[in-house]
């Protein structure tokens, strides 16, 4: 028994739920349209180059959940998932993790998306334990900041290595799935790197080092 820690972006869904998030953001009408499109779209070119400040985007992200009470927040949040999320769930992820299951592994999913946006995700999915960047919470309401460090490039080696003292684990057995380059810090740490459809520096870098390379699409 060992432990299978899964990135959830172009991973195990067909896209980016943060992305997407502001895209029905945009749809709905709650945001500004053509000004809020575009940031969106330059912060997940970023996101891609390995360009991303994570700060200023959370900054960016994180200002529509402040600015609305929680009960409006959860409700765009159960059309978003039903519209944008239940299309993008792979077949083949639901393969993979059951093949975890079956041999007894825990399965983390660890991802950048704040949980605002990824809890209902992983419970798509079956998956108990999800590490991902905290919205902070004061009163009922979304503050626009977050507590602790952005789950992004070496933050998810950090909340991981908490998450393992917490639960007196290793990383011995250990599995990573991820299809970006902006997750090589965590992949370098585990047993068994695997590139899951991955961007060009990933696909570089995984074939460079004779990791694994597999689709889920």
């Amino acid at each position: 028994m060992g432990i299978a820690l899964f990135d959830l972006d172009n991973t195990l869904i067909a896209g980016d739920s943060d992305y997407l998030w502001g895209c029905f953001l945009v749809e709905q009408g709650i945001v500004d349209g053509e000004t809020y499109e575009r940031e969106n779209r330059r912060f997940y070119d970023q996101y891609k180059r390995g360009e991303l400040d994570i700060h200023e985007f959370l900054d960016f992200q994180l200002r529509p959940l402040a600015e609305h009470d929680m009960e409006s927040l959860q409700r765009w949040r159960r059309q978003y998932i039903e519209e944008k999320i239940t299309p993008i769930l792979l077949p083949r992820a639901h393969t993979l993790l059951d093949r975890h299951r079956q041999q007894g592994d825990t399965l983390v999913i660890i991802t950048a998306t704040n949980r605002f946006i990824t809890g209902p995700i992983a419970a798509l999915y079956g998956i108990d334990h999800l590490l991902a960047t905290e919205p902070e919470i004061s009163n009922r309401r979304y503050t626009g900041k977050i507590t602790g460090v952005p789950c992004f490039q070496d933050g998810k080696v950090t909340w991981l290595q908490s998450w393992l003292t917490e639960h007196r684990e290793t990383l011995q057995d250990s599995w990573f799935y991820s299809d970006s380059h902006n997750d090589l810090p965590l992949l370098g740490k585990v047993a068994r790197p695997i590139a899951v459809d991955p961007d060009e520096i990933l696909r570089q870098h995984a074939v460079k080092h004779d990791w694994p390379v597999i689709s889920l699409r």
